[in-house]
C-alpha cells in the first residue's frame, strides 16, 4: 500500500525506495488520468505532508489539518482522508501573504501571526491548491464531496499554528512552503490524506 510505503521512506529503511516507487507504479495503474510522477503525502498524526518526485522524497513540510478532526460530512470542517488530485491551482502570480476570498485576490497582505495563537480569522492567504477526492463516497458524491466542500492546500496568516491541527478542513503551509510547493507540481498530482 502506498501509505506503507511512504512511511518507509520517511524512515528512511532500506527497501523503501523502491517500495514507493512500485507503489507509484501501481498508482499509475489505477489511476491512469493522473501524475504520479509527483505524489503528496498528507499524514494528519504527524502534522506533515510529503512531496514524493519519482518515487524519492524531495521535501517534508509542516502543515495543520482540522482543529474539528478527520471526516468527510459536508458542512462538518473536518480533514477528509483517502485519495485526491490537484484539480486547480489559483494564484500564481500573487505576492506572498495575499488574501484570498472565495478563490479571488483580494489584493490585501495578512499580517503573519508567527506566536502558536488562534486569531479567530481563517485567511487562505498565498496559494490554493483546490482538492478532488478520488474516492467514491468517502471523499466525492453527494454529501462529502471534497471539491464541492472547497478543501484546499493552502497558506495561512497564522504560521505560528503549523504542525498542530487548526483549520477548518483544509490542509494549511507556510506561505513560503506553499508557494515553492504551488511552483514545483503540477495539477493532476495524486494527494494522499491518511492518519
Amino acid at each position: 500500500m502506498v501509505v506503507a510505503a511512504c512511511l518507509a521512506l520517511l524512515s528512511i529503511a532500506p527497501m523503501a525506495a523502491a517500495d514507493v516507487v512500485e507503489d507509484i507504479a501501481r498508482l499509475t495503474a489505477r489511476y491512469p488520468d493522473f501524475s504520479a510522477r509527483h505524489l503528496l503525502v498528507v499524514d494528519i498524526s504527524a502534522q506533515t505532508l510529503s512531496w514524493f518526485e519519482n518515487g524519492k522524497l524531495r521535501r517534508q513540510y509542516p502543515v495543520s489539518t482540522s482543529k474539528y478532526g478527520i471526516g468527510s460530512e459536508a458542512g462538518s470542517n473536518k480533514t477528509p482522508l483517502g485519495m485526491h488530485y490537484i484539480r486547480r491551482k489559483i494564484g500564481a502570480d500573487a505576492a506572498s501573504a495575499t488574501i484570498f476570498r472565495g478563490r479571488v485576490d483580494t489584493g490585501r497582505i495578512a499580517v503573519i501571526e508567527p506566536r502558536p495563537v488562534a486569531t479567530g480569522d481563517d485567511f487562505v492567504t498565498s496559494r490554493i491548491m483546490w482538492l478532488q477526492g478520488l474516492d467514491k463516497g468517502k471523499n466525492t458524491g453527494t454529501g462529502v464531496d471534497s471539491w464541492s466542500r472547497y478543501i484546499y492546500i493552502h497558506g495561512t496568516h497564522e504560521e505560528g499554528l503549523i504542525g498542530q491541527p487548526a483549520s477548518h478542513g483544509c490542509i494549511r503551509m507556510r506561505n513560503a512552503d506553499v508557494i515553492e510547493l504551488f511552483a514545483s507540481i503540477p495539477t493532476k498530482t495524486l494527494v494522499w490524506i491518511q492518519r
